[in-house]
């Protein structure tokens, strides 16, 4: 926030109402760039090539793709969406972590999306059924009431 109003109190109502910044005139130029840059540090998408793995999950990012390594020798190639990717990509990155629909909108869809919260609902019917192909659907958990969980290993149903 950039204002002329440099009270305590318009700073704490400022900062309350969801600016993260507040900065008050007169500035300096510089001042204001060096908190800019420090903002987008802060939402920078940190660029991690290391593949993760989950359970029977293991997730690529490098070359945006997810294999099952289940019980059969053959190592099974599980096809998603850029949407559920990133969805399935962040829950991995959270195993056992319960992660609110708002939560999820944040870091998946990002701070300035305006889209409702039932939005992913539907994104994770869609990962539970590609991973249903290779029987890993069962470890995304719904935890009634607060979200959604990736569990390591598979519930049983």
């Amino acid at each position: 926030m950039l204002t002329a109003k440099g009270e305590e109190s318009d700073k704490v109502a400022g900062l309350d109402a969801g600016a993260d910044d507040y900065v008050t005139k007169p500035f300096s130029p510089r001042e204001l760039i060096a908190r800019v840059n420090a903002l987008l540090r802060r939402y920078e998408v940190q660029a991690d090539n290391k593949s993760s793995t989950v359970g029977a999950l293991t997730l690529d990012p490098a070359s945006h793709r997810v294999h099952a390594f289940l019980d059969t020798p053959k190592v099974q190639e599980i096809l998603l969406g850029p949407t559920e990717f990133r969805l399935l990509e962040f829950l991995m990155g959270h195993p056992e972590r319960v992660h609110s629909r708002t939560s999820l909108l944040d870091h998946v869809w990002g701070n300035d999306s305006y889209i409702e919260e039932r939005t992913v609902d539907v994104h994770i019917k869609r990962l539970r059924s590609a991973l249903a192909l290779v029987a890993c659907e069962n470890m995304i958990e719904t935890v009634r009431g607060s979200g959604y969980r990736l569990s390591k290993s598979a519930p049983q149903s």
